[in-house]
């Protein structure tokens, strides 16, 4: 892959901030969209906008064909069976909580647990959280070692008969750490325990095969991967899919709602997968945005995004060591990583970071990253993280370095 040729598909990297070149290096927030990307949304809204699953009429028919095609694009892209196993959601966030209210809710209850990590994303904390007020089970965490990486010992020893779901990110969107998924499946799998990975941080990123990963759940977010906001995707194994309750009731995710003039009571059946669960008008034009940032991602290669990433964070994990007030949080080995690097400047907030970077066209994250139990295990306040991705140079971690002397 040629970084320089995939910039000129992306057009908001021709911007200048403060009279400086556009450095875009908040890529695990969300990604920038190319021209593909943006035309394929463009072109559905001017020729074929209509809605899904509804008419006969001619748009109608070629909007629920590149509806389903997405599904089906998506389906390809992570080696599921079939497009029934692909739920189009709002992103991450969405397909977490289906998971919690539409299994956890009918399956979840007093004296089972949940185990999750301390390196969760607060969208893999918060849901079960609050579920468990209402189910009376327990949710346990699984620590970190001192540099981030999972510890796997301590994981192995919280699982027990007890565990009915384990939960995890594949990817640590604060340090970039890739966890051994596979290895986690294997541990819950020998309690007959289900797994739900957090993979907004991996399947942009690095190669995911779900049958490879043998994963119950997958949740990932289509801005995160070039696609447009408002669009995830929730991965579920189909007997899993076809065992759980609906998450919304409304038109679409039903087959037949009839009125017992008796009883006085509506029977209710439901709609075949995946539209079960996407009740509603969908985000038609998120699918279309979706199946062109797949098809990006697809003819790029995710083995060579993966390499290219690898590239990118040892080069720039060796620049930011030349820098004495600069601490790396995390391990600080590319390898084991994907293309996210914390840090902190002695003296400074991680806000104070970010506006002096900003003033010099470079964007950057700062803050807790929706991962405040990984700071306090950290003993951070907050911190500063650049993230890369496809379209990222070394040219750009230079000048990201040089603009860091100048705080120094």
């Amino acid at each position: 892959m040629d970084p320089y040729k995939i910039r000129e598909d992306f057009p908001i990297l021709k911007r200048k901030i403060n009279n400086n070149p556009l450095i875009y290096f908040d890529n695990a927030a969300t990604t920038q969209k190319p021209k593909q990307v943006i035309d394929a949304i463009n072109e559905f809204y001017r020729n074929h906008n209509a809605n899904v699953h509804r008419g006969v009429h001619t748009l109608s028919q070629e909007a629920s064909e590149l509806y389903e095609d997405a599904h089906e694009e998506v389906a390809k892209f992570i080696n599921a069976d079939s497009m029934e196993e692909i739920v189009f959601v709002r992103g991450t966030t969405e397909a977490i909580n289906l998971v919690a209210y539409a299994w956890g809710l009918w399956n979840l209850k007093k004296g089972d647990e949940v185990l999750v990590t301390l390196m969760e994303h607060h969208s893999n904390i918060v849901p079960w959280e609050l579920l468990s007020r209402i189910n009376g089970f327990k949710v346990k965490y699984a620590d970190v070692n001192d540099d981030g990486t999972l510890n796997y010992e301590a994981f192995e020893n919280a699982i027990s008969n007890k565990t009915r779901i384990v939960c995890l990110p594949q990817v640590s969107n604060v340090t970039g750490v890739v966890n051994d998924v596979k290895k986690i499946v294997k541990m819950a799998h020998e309690h007959d325990s289900l797994v739900l990975v957090d993979g907004a941080q991996s399947v942009p990123h690095l190669p995911v095969d779900v049958k490879d990963l043998d994963v119950d759940f997958l949740a990932f977010s289509g801005h995160k991967m070039l696609g447009p906001t408002g669009i995830g995707v929730l991965y579920a194994k189909r007997e899993i899919l076809e065992s759980m309750e609906p998450f919304h009731g409304g038109g679409e995710m039903i087959k037949d709602v009839t009125f017992n003039t008796v009883t006085r009571r509506c029977s209710i059946s439901w709609n075949d997968l995946p539209w079960k669960f996407e009740a509603g008008t969908p985000h038609i034009c998120g699918g279309v945005g979706l199946m062109a940032a797949v098809r990006y991602l697809e003819n790029i290669g995710m083995e060579n995004v993966r390499l290219h990433e690898k590239m990118l964070t040892g080069y720039a994990l060796r620049r930011m060591q030349e820098l004495e007030k600069i601490k790396i949080y995390g391990p600080r080995d590319a390898s084991s990583k994907c293309g996210i690097i914390p840090f902190g400047i002695a003296g400074l907030s991680s806000h104070d970071v970010a506006l002096f970077l900003d003033h010099y066209g470079v964007m950057i994250r700062s803050g807790l990253h929706c991962a405040q139990p990984l700071h306090e295990k950290f003993k951070l306040k907050s911190s500063a993280r650049a993230s890369f991705y496809i379209y990222n140079t070394r040219e750009e971690i230079d000048r990201f370095v040089e603009v860091l002397k100048e705080i120094e």
